[in-house]
């Protein structure tokens, strides 16, 4: 089933976010060979694809886990998670109904 994982960044966390971002890419880039990764990207903090000094307001990504909890464990296991990036999490099934 899809789900989708929502991270919201903490404040003045876009340091540590860059720093850290290869290492979540990794991951991403993992699901998107595995054929189970629907979208992923940030969500800038201001109307502008390069927000540069502000920042962004967090992460959306849409992928296919076996259940709600495998979803969950793995957003868990993200560095931005482990690094203090996001400041909160969810984890939600998705049902996929256009395009």
């Amino acid at each position: 089933m899809l789900y989708v994982l929502m991270g919201e960044d903490a404040p003045g966390k876009l340091e540590v976010r860059m720093a850290v971002r290869p290492a979540h890419l990794a991951r991403l880039e993992a699901l998107r060979d595995e054929g189970r990764l629907l979208m992923a990207g940030p969500m800038p903090a201001i109307d502008s694809p390069d927000p540069g000094p502000a920042g962004f307001f967090g992460s959306l990504v849409v992928a296919e886990f076996a259940s709600l909890a495998d979803a969950e464990a793995w957003l868990a296991a993200d560095p931005y998670v482990i690094k203090g990036v996001f400041a909160r999490t969810s984890a939600r099934p998705y049902k996929k109904v256009l395009p």
